[in-house]
């Protein structure tokens, strides 16, 4: 259906005083907010929602960026990368090492290997009181790379992008 041509020029107009007045807010609300797609095991979902603003708490999900190393390099190539872990320590929690077991707060939150699937050896991660605006990040995946090795350790908040919620 074709607009008529007396409606044409106002319609023109309001679109053109609108738009700054509908851009602001969408270009406030992209600066914290993404859509992310998921291509690791690691997490059972694929897609997340993003929030940079969002609070951080235990078994919050978070976004970071890990540290570089060979590690890394070896495993996902050249950065930039992100990381996505649920957050198993929060700032006074305790992490203790029994063997192969991670501890916090002596309960058991995940197991270590001594190397990667491409033989590249794992140092072992943190241990003691979790420092304030840092966190202990995890996954149930027994080959995630995350703070029970020293290669990603604890992850402070300068390091986090945003908290998320699983949405696919």
């Amino acid at each position: 259906m074709r607009t008529p041509e007396r409606l044409r020029r106002p319609l023109l107009l309001s679109g053109i005083v609108l738009l700054p007045l509908v851009w602001a807010p969408l270009d406030d609300f992209s600066k914290n907010h993404a859509f992310l797609i998921n291509a690791s095991p690691s997490l059972p979902n694929w897609a997340f929602w993003l929030d940079r603003d969002a609070p951080i708490a235990k078994d919050s999900l978070v976004f970071f960026e890990p540290p570089a190393s060979r590690l890394v390099e070896t495993h996902f190539g050249k950065g930039p990368h992100m990381f996505g872990k649920r957050v198993l320590g929060v700032p006074g929690d305790v992490i203790a090492h029994a063997g192969s077991d991670v501890l916090i707060n002596g309960v058991r939150v995940a197991g270590r290997l001594e190397t990667t699937r491409l033989g590249v050896p794992l140092t072992r991660g943190s241990e003691g009181v979790i420092p304030r605006d840092c966190f202990y990040t995890g996954t149930d995946h027994p080959r995630g790379l995350d703070s029970r090795y020293g290669e990603i350790g604890l992850v402070c908040r300068d390091r986090i992008l945003g908290s998320g919620k699983a949405i696919l």
